[in-house]
């Protein structure tokens, strides 16, 4: 499945899964696939968000502890949660052409919220913060640039995002309907944690 994971790259020809629609190896054309069920299943959904989202797995089950304790629908929170983590919110502002050019663009530090420098990616943002790029960091080629790939992606419901200037207010938390363009089943990685 294309997980956009290279930004730019998976909108064009050169995306590997356009190339070679098969498994990697010498005889990977010839492998049947087996169906999988059950805990197969759920792992594997487990890994396609991880991938998604770029997080380790220790990050991942602390994620999924802490929406676990919130209010309301525990794989909603998961992923409200990780779509608000500060390298995710870059790539739906569209000043990063992917999660994880959004991660680099953190760490090195040319983000603000709030007005103070945050180099941690996996901040996350809460109703109300405005992110921005830092003075100093305006010109960057790698931001310009990934600004004007993704001219032309709409920026979610749920920020206000001002492009010409390079920053973006998050107007309320993410709702399920409008969270990811790939197929997600949050309720398989529920099933997964809570064995």
């Amino acid at each position: 499945m294309k997980l956009f994971l290279k930004g730019e790259r998976c909108h064009s020809v050169k995306c590997a899964i356009e190339k070679r629609n098969f498994v990697p190896g010498q005889h990977g054309k010839d492998r049947k696939v087996k169906k999988i069920v059950g805990y197969g299943l759920q792992l594997r959904e487990k890994q396609k968000v991880r991938r998604i989202y770029g997080v380790l797995e220790s990050q991942f089950h602390i994620t999924y502890e802490k929406a676990a304790k919130m209010k309301g629908i525990t794989g909603e929170n998961l992923l409200g949660t990780l779509e608000r983590r500060l390298d995710s919110v870059l790539y739906r502002m569209g000043l990063a052409t992917s999660r994880s050019q959004g991660r680099q663009i953190v760490g090195h530090g040319h983000i603000q919220v709030n007005g103070r420098k945050v180099n941690i990616p996996s901040f996350i943002v809460k109703p109300g913060d405005e992110i921005s790029i830092r003075e100093a960091s305006k010109n960057n080629p790698t931001i310009l640039a990934a600004r004007d790939a993704t001219a032309h992606a709409p920026s979610p419901s749920w920020m206000d995002v001002d492009r010409e200037n390079l920053k973006g207010r998050i107007i309320s938390t993410p709702r399920r309907d409008e969270l990811t363009q790939i197929p997600i089943n949050e309720q398989l990685i529920v099933e997964l944690y809570s064995k």
